[in-house]
């Protein structure tokens, strides 16, 4: 088995974590955290297709772990990181990265907004270069070992 085709069943298995996590986590540090991190997953490559962008709110929107929040709530934050990195990448991913941060100090709540960019990520069934670069920027911001989610 391929390591593409382990990190792809790998994200499978994440996904139903998830889905068991949900309302641990419902709070606004973790939504915008894990917002953040799904915007810059989009944003991966320095931009971002508007069709990437809706394929990937609309995943967000119906992911099971997700339905915790308010489904208009999650899409305004997403959208609002999206934004940030639209206008200008740069200070866009500083302030995407910050918000990610914020959940540092709760490790539980880090590791779930991970394995959110991990399914975003693997959403495609292409986790490519830039990608696993950006994720392994998100990992290093809650000192978590981006090697864990094959960073």
């Amino acid at each position: 088995m391929s390591f593409f085709n382990r990190l792809k069943g790998a994200a499978q298995s994440l996904a139903g974590d998830l889905q068991k996590a949900g309302k641990q986590f419902m709070n606004r540090e973790f939504a915008e955290g894990s917002m953040a991190a799904c915007a810059l997953i989009a944003a991966a490559d320095g931009k971002i297709d508007p069709s990437e962008r809706s394929k990937t709110a609309q995943f967000i929107m119906s992911n099971s772990m997700l339905q915790s929040f308010d489904v208009a709530t999650l899409k305004q934050k997403f959208d609002f990181y999206c934004g940030k990195l639209e206008q200008d990448f740069d200070f866009g991913k500083i302030e995407a990265i910050q918000a990610v941060s914020k959940l540092k100090s709760k490790p539980d709540a880090a590791r779930a907004a991970v394995q959110v960019a991990v399914v975003i990520a693997n959403a495609d069934g292409n986790f490519d270069e830039h990608e696993r670069r950006v994720l392994k920027e998100i990992c290093n911001a809650v000192a978590i070992d981006p090697a864990e989610f094959g960073a």
